[in-house]
């Protein structure tokens, strides 16, 4: 990884890190770690995970702090709004983000670069990195700076499944919804994700997208329109 491209991207996110390689951990993309360039490296699927849970909470934590005005169902709209694949893919692009990945070569002239399953899952990797080198503090601010703008946003009716059927979900207590990725299948620069979605253990819905939260919404959309077919029986 190029330093000075290193210290520019620091810059942009307003965070210096204190170990570099949890930064280039964020940026590496499983597509170069598969082709083995370097035989240490490894993917930011991991951090991705994790950044995804952070995420969630800082905005939720944001809203809640900034919006007193709003209900329960808008903070859950609006969470869900903040947080799609396209507001963080466009996030991602206004710092150039895609400019620092490390891609296989497959993947990079596919125009991954530019792709928003990338960008958005390379934005949460980040931000897991951030909280890795400096805890919970820098995140917090950075997940601020991010949102400052969009947090003012009117709260649209957003065809969100995810939310749908967490809403469903949460019409009776004690209900767990889990996400599971049971498939990944294609090439580097084509994959496509299969995911399963269980209420309280059991298999409720599945979906297949270009990525994992394309392969979410998807599952969440089966296992709504089954709910809905249930009631009007």
């Amino acid at each position: 990884m190029d330093e000075l491209k290193t210290d520019e991207l620091q810059k942009k996110l307003g965070y210096d890190f204190i170990d570099q390689n949890h930064l280039i951990k964020a940026l590496t993309h499983s597509s170069y770690a598969n082709e083995g360039v370097n035989k240490h490296s490894e993917s930011n699927e991991r951090l991705e995970f994790l950044g995804d849970s952070l995420l969630g909470m800082s905005v939720a934590l944001l809203i809640y702090k900034s919006k007193p005005e709003l209900s329960e169902g808008q903070m859950t709209k609006l969470r869900a709004q903040l947080v799609c694949e396209r507001s963080l893919a466009a996030m991602a692009l206004q710092m150039d983000l895609g400019e620092y990945l490390l891609l296989g070569r497959g993947e990079q002239s596919g125009g991954g670069r530019n792709r928003p399953s990338i960008l958005s899952d390379a934005l949460e990797a980040v931000i897991a990195a951030v909280y890795l080198d400096g805890g919970y503090e820098p995140v917090e601010n950075l997940i601020a700076s991010f949102f400052s703008e969009q947090i003012d946003t009117p709260v649209k009716s957003v065809t969100d499944f995810k939310t749908q059927l967490q809403e469903m979900a949460q019409c009776k207590s004690g209900q767990s919804l889990v996400y599971e990725l049971i498939d990944v299948f294609g090439p580097d620069h084509q994959k496509s994700f299969t995911v399963e979605v269980k209420l309280n253990g059991k298999a409720i819905g599945t979906g297949t997208g270009k990525s994992k939260k394309g392969a979410e919404q998807e599952a969440a959309k089966a296992a709504v329109d089954k709910i809905k077919m249930k009631k009007e029986k």
